[in-house]
């Protein structure tokens, strides 16, 4: 389907890739994984056609269509309506649609046979190309993606940026090109969006590359790894939990393969050391010296960037409630958000609250907080301390210190060593931490401002969306360190792993009502599909009596009827 041969892509004096080979087969569901800066999203532009190769080439089939979901779509401006900007993406469909509406205009007045001709062979073409169900098969995948039926009207300029990219993905889904890329589609979405994505790329009929940090999203959608490292693409079948089942034993092969070479080579730089000044066997010395020039050399395994242990540590301990809320309201104008809520947070809890979009989530964050007013009673415990992340704040750091100021003046009795030592655990090395604010991209920011989080010295925590921007090592550390963590806290995020990971209690919205169930969130997942499936059973026996009774009814009206004609 599509071949990368011996590709070579150097950047600013820098090779990304270095004569890497990649065979991308029809049907297959990939992962494209790798460290920050090792070139994930430059690959698949390179594949778009975007950027020149320094060298090899890309064979491709003739027929090989690509779709590119990417950050740069945001900036795309449309005064029509969203349907109709999905809609776009059919271009023959829609150049058929204004061919077929004229000559019926036409047909009103004229009736040759020409005009007729040409409708059937215009309806026929359309037909072929199921230009009957397109506009349902947007409706479908926008809805899916959590636009309202109201909102299909809505002008595509009226919605920000994260539900602009909702639509790109709609377009991109609808195109159904030969070749998928998505780049984070997962960014943008809630949970019950990224849910039907996966159940469509479970689905879907063709090939598609998918870069995500997304543990859970990735082992339900793939069935093959490729990982960029040491400038090469590595490929490993199988979901992510495989890969990483695989890449230790490589690596521990590797490491063995790496060792005993580095042996060998000690072993023979002895004799020619020992031999290269004698006479007799100075040629002897030096064709081992040719051989080891010549010899093809195992790379070590690197290790990850940082295997620092972070701690937040907690000054004081609260008491046994950390906060409680009751009889809670909140709404925005006619829009109800919480009707006669309540909630308890006691000393220990680890809470996820989890949901679509538009629920309440991060509005009840800011109420706890105490930034967002509501109605009922919101009490602080004993001896708490809150500390607050939420993505607003990566815009309150202050752009024109460097990362050692901004944390020197949050924290000003930290020393310089320990502050050096949490922003090189956030992946901040050397002169990094000299870097200006303002050149930082928005997962360094995220990352300056967990680094904040954890000299905060708080006993609880509120966490909106922390692992949005983060890659996977960044996602790693901040569920390290929410494991060692003794205080407590409530996290929003739609990230499934890093939810199964780090909380004891799930929290969820329904029917502007706040619920908890008491336990992780796998177990949570299982009894809420538990839950939909008995209320789904108990709808279907409700429609056979609900039947049975309008027979009834109908049978009890009709003889009523014939009675009264009768008499």
């Amino acid at each position: 389907m599509l071949v990368l041969n011996n590709i070579s892509f150097d950047f600013g004096g820098r090779y990304l890739y270095h004569d890497a080979f990649w065979h991308i087969k029809p049907n297959q569901k990939i992962g494209l994984i790798g460290a920050n800066g090792t070139g994930k999203s430059t690959l698949l532009r390179i594949i778009n056609g975007e950027y020149t190769l320094t060298g090899g080439e890309i064979t491709g089939r003739k027929d090989l269509t690509v779709g590119f979901l990417n950050q740069d779509l945001l900036s795309y401006e449309s005064d029509k309506s969203i349907l109709d900007v999905a809609l776009e993406v059919f271009e023959r469909e829609n150049i058929l649609h204004q061919k077929i509406e004229k000559i019926l205009k036409q047909l009103e007045t004229e009736h040759g046979e020409e005009l007729l001709n040409e409708l059937f062979f215009l309806q026929s073409e359309f037909e072929s190309l199921d230009g009957y169900n397109i506009t349902h098969r947007a409706e479908s995948i926008l809805e899916g993606l959590g636009f309202s039926t109201i909102d299909l009207q809505r002008p595509l300029k009226e919605f920000s940026g994260g539900w602009r990219m909702r639509v790109m993905l709609a377009r991109m889904l609808l195109k159904k090109p030969s070749l998928l890329m998505l780049d984070e589609p997962t960014n943008h979405l809630d949970l019950p969006s990224i849910q039907w994505l996966e159940k469509y790329l479970q689905d879907y009929d063709g090939t598609f590359i998918l870069v995500s940090h997304d543990r859970y999203f990735l082992d339900r959608t793939i069935n093959m790894i490729a990982e960029v490292a040491n400038e090469k693409i590595n490929l490993y079948p199988g979901n992510f939990t495989n890969y990483l089942e695989q890449k230790t034993m490589r690596d521990e092969l590797q490491q063995r393969k790496f060792e005993n070479q580095e042996k060998y080579i000690k072993e023979q730089q002895k004799l020619i050391d020992r031999f290269k000044a004698k006479a007799s066997k100075a040629k002897m010395a030096q064709s081992r010296m040719k051989m080891l020039d010549r010899m093809e050399k195992v790379e070590a395994v690197s290790g990850p960037a940082s295997t620092m242990r972070l701690s937040l540590q907690v000054e004081t301990q609260p008491g046994k409630v950390v906060f409680e809320g009751h009889h809670l309201n909140k709404n925005y104008g006619d829009l109800d958000i919480f009707k006669n809520s309540h909630f308890t947070i006691e000393r220990g809890d680890k809470i996820a609250l989890i949901g679509a979009n538009g629920k309440g989530k991060s509005t009840l964050l800011r109420m706890i907080a105490g930034t967002e007013k509501a109605d009922g009673e919101i009490k602080e415990g004993y001896n708490v301390k809150t500390s607050f992340y939420a993505q607003h704040q990566l815009e309150s750091l202050n752009i024109e210190n460097d990362l050692m100021r901004e944390l020197q003046i949050f924290a000003p009795l930290e020393t310089d060593q320990r502050i050096r030592s949490i922003l090189g655990a956030f992946l901040f090395n050397r002169d990094d931490v000299f870097k200006k604010i303002r050149v930082l991209s928005g997962g360094e920011k995220a990352r300056v401002a967990l680094a904040k989080l954890i000299l905060s010295k708080a006993n609880f925590l509120l966490l909106d969306e922390p692992t949005n921007h983060l890659d996977m090592q960044s996602v790693e550390i901040l569920t390290d360190v929410l494991l060692d963590y003794e205080g407590s806290f409530v996290v929003v995020s739609h990230d499934r792993f890093f939810v199964e990971q780090i909380a004891n209690k799930i929290w969820f919205i329904e029917n502007n009502q706040l619920k908890e169930y008491p336990g992780t969130y796998e177990e949570y997942e299982h009894w809420a599909e538990r839950k939909n499936l008995k209320n789904e059973q108990k709808k279907n026996k409700l429609q056979p009596n609900l039947l049975h009774q309008r027979c009834r009814q109908a049978r009890s009206e009709k003889t009523v009827v014939e009675f009264r004609e009768g008499g």
